[in-house]
């Protein structure tokens, strides 16, 4: 009898597989016959699911932006206070763990590489900012924000500031490793928040 395979399941092995070969290799290694070696498959097998390198791309960058919306999305539907709760999504999305790490080395990679195709990237579709708007709301909703605050502005400080972490902590996490990162972060918090709140 012919073995069953669950493609949904084998598509995200071969996609953790490519973030592997890209943790490693960086992407120029990110062949599919390296994808395909490092998930345990034929370069024929890979292509069952996946029509081409740029299809696998996508996918496995796709996943890294599932993951991490999972884990907010998880945060977000906690009972906690409202401070705490903003806190706690941001140190979500900077790398203050091995797991955070990873993901945002991938994809920075990816980023680069899809910014130089013709076939429509677009940097807004990670998520961030628009996460960064609904924080900033949420604050307000709460009363936390500083009176008079530009909620604009605020979402596009704290977006700069959350893109600054995640690439200087990626560069150099000895000097901004998770602590620093929490420090900083929930400094930023006060800084916008009403002073009565503080």
């Amino acid at each position: 009898m012919p073995k069953q395979v669950d493609h949904d399941q084998r598509k995200q092995t071969i996609a953790e597989a490519t973030w592997r070969v890209i943790l490693q290799q960086g992407m120029e290694g990110a062949s599919v016959r390296n994808i395909a070696k490092e998930a345990g498959l034929s370069a024929g097998a890979l292509r069952h699911d996946f029509s081409s390198q740029e299809e696998l791309l996508r996918y496995a960058m796709n996943l890294v932006k599932e993951k991490a919306a999972a884990r907010i999305k998880a945060i977000l539907t906690l009972e906690l206070p409202p401070k705490e709760k903003v806190l706690r999504t941001l140190l979500e999305i900077v790398p203050t763990r091995e797991e955070t790490r990873a993901e945002m080395e991938v994809w920075m990679a990816f980023t680069t590489y899809f910014r130089h195709k013709q076939t429509g990237f677009d940097a807004q579709h990670d998520g961030i900012y628009q996460l960064m708007q609904y924080l900033i709301a949420y604050l307000e909703q709460q009363g936390l924000l500083e009176t008079g605050a530009d909620q604009e502005l605020e979402a596009e400080r704290l977006y700069a500031l959350i893109d600054g972490i995640a690439l200087h902590a990626l560069l150099d996490s000895q000097r901004l490793g998770a602590g620093k990162i929490s420090r900083i972060l929930e400094y930023h918090l006060n800084s916008m928040m009403d002073a009565a709140e503080n």
